[in-house]
């Protein structure tokens, strides 16, 4: 899985944020996609002492949610931390393990916002827009916006809202439980990207995909910083 339009990385913020004004002009929020076969989550993690990063990506059947594949790939991190700018820090390492799989996922969840974003450009939309590939930003927090609190009821939806516009659909997606923040990358509808989210929850908060690539990636940060502190004994 490769980029069809050529990423720009070597750039300063303000660069950074006049591309993400160009690129989210090729941003399609309506559905775009054929049968899907294969759903993968992708993630990342970083060790905060050397700046390595660790990304990873698995890709399950849908709708059964078996894994079929799983792939890593490992980058020092070269643009800097800036909020709304983090596209540009993780999408490096994250296309190096996209790039690695054998089978070519129809439908990607990324562990982070797309639409609800202060440029209305963040990594889901970015990733998606390089790939030209259906993509939903499935989040943990909060970006931008604001919302009523969704009912108790697993499936429960309330919009997320700013200005007056609806940036995404914040899910129940367990009782008693904080809501994730669903929100379109690219070529699929927000409609579809709750119901699709809303099939790859298997009673956690977090959806299959990308709570597994999150362990993924954690426990391969895990085996780093135990492989550098043997080093250093």
């Amino acid at each position: 899985m490769r980029p069809k339009l050529q990423p720009r990385w070597d750039l300063t913020p303000k660069e950074a944020m006049r591309l993400q004004e160009e690129l989210r002009e090729r941003v399609e929020m309506r559905d775009r996609f054929g049968p899907l076969r294969y759903v993968a989550g992708a993630d990342m993690a970083f060790d905060p002492e050397t700046n390595v990063a660790f990304a990873g990506v698995i890709v399950y059947r849908f709708p059964d949610m078996q894994e079929v594949e799983r792939q890593m790939a490992r980058r020092r991190l070269r643009f800097p931390y800036v909020p709304g700018l983090l596209s540009f820090r993780e999408s490096p390492v994250l296309l190096a393990a996209l790039a690695r799989l054998k089978t070519d996922p129809d439908l990607l969840l990324i562990d982070g916002h797309g639409y609800a974003h202060p440029r209305r450009f963040g990594i889901a939309c970015h990733l998606g827009v390089l790939l030209d590939a259906p993509t939903i930003g499935c989040a943990k927090s909060l970006l931008v916006g604001e919302h009523d609190e969704p009912g108790k009821r697993v499936g429960s939806t309330a919009p997320l809202l700013l200005g007056g516009e609806r940036l995404g659909v914040v899910l129940r997606t367990r009782q008693r439980v904080k809501p994730i923040y669903v929100t379109v990358g690219h070529r699929v509808s927000l409609d579809s990207a709750v119901r699709l989210v809303r099939q790859c929850v298997d009673g956690f908060r977090i959806p299959k995909p990308t709570r597994e690539a999150d362990h993924y990636v954690r426990d391969l940060r895990r085996a780093y910083q135990a492989a550098r502190t043997a080093r250093q004994k």
